[in-house]
């Protein structure tokens, strides 16, 4: 059992590192750092298509890692 969450969890951080690599960048230097979170905070630049699907794919991906990371630990 211990194994296969450790196989699992393997996987998982694979796709995760993949769908990190993919996705593209929002802004770059020192300008985009600051003003970057706020945009993101209030909404003004909606992801749309495979930047939806990838920031999707991330976010369940992550909480995958997590919960898996928990039982692997629980387990052994």
């Amino acid at each position: 059992m211990a194994t296969l969450m450790n196989v699992l969890l393997v996987i998982n951080g694979i796709i995760m590192i993949v769908f990190i690599v993919l996705q593209s960048g929002t802004s770059a230097g020192l300008s985009g750092a600051i003003s970057g979170g706020a945009e993101q905070l209030f909404g003004k630049q909606k992801a749309r298509g495979m930047d939806l699907v990838l920031h999707r794919g991330t976010v369940i991906t992550a909480t995958l890692f997590f919960v898996l990371a928990f039982i692997s630990a629980y387990i052994v």
